[in-house]
């Protein structure tokens, strides 16, 4: 199938290196552009994931971590739901700073592609929308991100199209499911940005422990 020129409608995907999201999503952050331009594409990610979450978990006391959270979109639609316990951590100090009072308990900025500072079996659930894209983290996160998540804790997250094989998410899939570290409990093409005819694929797996 041949690859959509994602590229020129949304810039970003053109990024290869940390340094060049960070700078870009700084920029992004400034008069709060970032979020007029998701409400302009219709970025319907936050909502597909939260609604598709919730089918799972019923207890809205858990300890959610929203990573990649950006201006805090996810949080927005988790609020929704009563979800009131939720941590965020972003690359972008400056889209930290867009986030709404009142959503979120801790915020810290974070390069999701190394080590995250947070103990084993942390989080009941983890978010993570937007975040697997181009030039941004890669599937070695998921490894961490079972590290701090409880047993029979949920990880639910997108992944675009672009860079699904690409980028080897394929494989991680494959390769943790093989392993039993997680039972895939959805799977499935999201419209994510339809507006710019960017899919992504939304996952989401039960942790084994």
């Amino acid at each position: 199938m041949a690859q959509k020129d994602v590229g020129n409608k949304i810039p970003i995907y053109k990024l290869k290196t940390t340094d060049e999201v960070m700078k870009y999503y700084d920029e992004w952050g400034i008069k709060n552009k970032y979020d007029q331009d998701m409400i302009e594409w219709d970025y319907t990610g936050p909502k597909e994931t939260v609604n598709t979450f919730i089918k799972y978990s019923k207890d809205k006391n858990i300890k959610i971590l929203d990573a990649g959270c950006g201006t805090g979109l996810v949080g927005v639609e988790l609020k929704r739901h009563n979800y009131l316990n939720i941590d965020g951590m972003d690359l972008s100090k400056k889209l930290l700073d867009l986030v709404p009072e009142g959503y979120y308990q801790n915020l810290h900025q974070v390069d999701l592609n190394k080590p995250i500072k947070v103990n084993n079996n942390t989080y009941d659930a983890i978010m993570c929308v937007g975040t697997f894209t181009f030039g941004h983290v890669k599937p070695n996160a998921l490894n961490e991100f079972i590290r701090i998540t409880k047993n029979k804790g949920l990880i639910c997250f997108t992944i675009n199209e672009g860079i699904y094989e690409e980028y080897g998410f394929d494989k991680k899939i494959k390769e943790l499911t093989d392993k039993n570290l997680w039972n895939v409990k959805e799977f499935f093409k999201s419209d994510y940005i339809a507006s710019k005819d960017v899919n992504a694929w939304l996952c989401l797996v039960e942790i084994i422990k």
